[in-house]
Parts: structure tokens; sequence; C-alpha cells
């Protein structure tokens, strides 16, 4: 098993950055990739981004070039940078822990508690 403990949600205004963290532990050689989802009021849990132990990432199209997303393997922390928020980030984000196949993606397998991120307009 897995275990995420998230931490650095909140409210912020639009316009303004918040930085999400998550720290594994647990059974950490059996991941190689860690990431982000978020789930809004009435919608549907979505990608945010993820990234491998080596270190490759991917990012939805909605918060490119405005979100990012890094790791510290010795830490085995992961974390997720996000500026000039949108009142259409507004969210629960979730972390999840699990692998990444060439031929299939990335797959999580473990997941956070959740942090709320709040962007007011």
């Amino acid at each position: 098993q897995v275990q995420l403990v998230e931490s650095g949600g909140g409210l912020v205004q639009a316009g303004g950055s918040l930085r999400l963290s998550c720290a594994a532990s647990g059974s950490i050689f059996s991941i190689n990739a860690m990431g982000w989802y978020r789930q809004a009021p009435g919608k549907q849990r979505e990608l945010v981004a993820y990234i491998t132990k080596g270190g490759s990432t991917n990012y939805a199209d909605s918060v490119k070039g405005r979100f990012t997303i890094s790791r510290d393997n010795a830490k085995n922390t992961v974390y997720l940078q996000m500026n000039s928020l949108q009142p259409a980030d507004t969210a629960v984000y979730y972390c999840n822990a699990g692998n990444y196949y060439i031929t299939a993606g990335y797959g999580p397998n473990y997941w956070g508690q959740g942090t709320q991120v709040t962007v007011s307009s």
C-alpha cells in the first residue's frame, strides 16, 4: 500500500498562485509515477498532470503553461505549482500514485484524501 498526504490548498483570487504538495510513504517501490486529478462540483474527476520517476510530464490542455508538476524523489514528494489561477480551476485536487506504461499511459492506483482549491473572481 502507498499512503499519500496532501497539503497546500486554499482560497486565492483569480490570477494568484498556489502550490500543492503530496508526500508518499509505504510501498514506494511499487509505483513509478505520481500525479494530480481534480473534481469540480457536478463534474467528473479529470487528470491535471502526472510525472514519472524519470521526470517525464504530461498536462491537461486546460492547465498547460500555467501549472507545473515536479517531484523530489529523495523525499517521495510531488508538487503542483499553479499560477494564473482562474475560477474554472476551483475543485478538489487529489494526489495520486501509480504506474506509467508506454503502451497504456498513466494509471493511478492510490489516492490522497483531496484538498480544496477555491479561486474567487
